[in-house]
């Protein structure tokens, strides 16, 4: 402020006299210039306190502009934080809707492997029955068979015997051997005897 003073000073001086070169300068007039240099420097100096006054409310008016900014960022940024909850409990949300949802996947896909399980069981059951079953047929009709050939034979045989001339043969044969010890030897051999 000295400064800005001082430089007004030498300025109005060296201008004074400049003006007053061409005159005899007096007392008198360095005195009224002196008085016009303080009545100037106050009204310099009334308007720099203005222009004070006037920076000093415009800085206020930044300073509380930039409050208020703050405020609305600081608001925004509450804003921007709140909606990243949202978002972050949201999502969460949605992954343990999809865990459910895979929980409840992983459930059927367990039923459904118990009913395979259960089916292939079943198969094996109805497997082994038919097997035993096949065997048990044909077990079966082999036994039945070998029992009907031979009782069929035996029959046949006895039939043959009751019936037919070998009794009749195998009577002379017997009545043969009881003189012919070769004839007896021989019907002895084959069981007939």
């Amino acid at each position: 402020m000295k400064k800005l003073i001082i430089f007004f000073f030498f300025f109005f001086v060296s201008g004074m006299g400049m003006s007053l070169a061409g005159e005899r300068v007096t007392n008198e007039m360095i005195y009224q210039k002196l008085l016009e240099i303080e009545k100037r420097q106050t009204v310099l100096e009334v308007q720099f306190r203005e222009f004070k006054d006037y920076v000093d409310k415009r800085f206020e008016q930044i300073d509380k502009r930039f409050k208020e900014l703050r405020a609305d960022m600081n608001a925004r940024f509450e804003q921007v934080d709140k909606r990243f909850k949202e978002l972050r409990s949201d999502m969460n949300a949605r992954f343990e809707q999809v865990n459910h949802q895979f929980e409840q996947v992983n459930h059927q896909f367990e039923q459904v492997n118990h009913q395979f399980e259960q089916l292939y069981t079943f198969l094996w059951i109805i497997t082994g029955i038919f097997t035993t079953l096949t065997l048990g047929v044909i077990g079966f009709a082999y036994w039945d068979r070998r029992t009907i050939i031979r009782k069929a034979s035996e029959e046949a045989f006895k039939k043959v015997e009751d019936e037919g001339k070998w009794r009749v043969l195998l009577a002379a044969l017997r009545e043969l051997a009881r003189e012919d010890a070769r004839v007896a030897r021989v019907l002895k051999d084959f069981g007939l005897l």
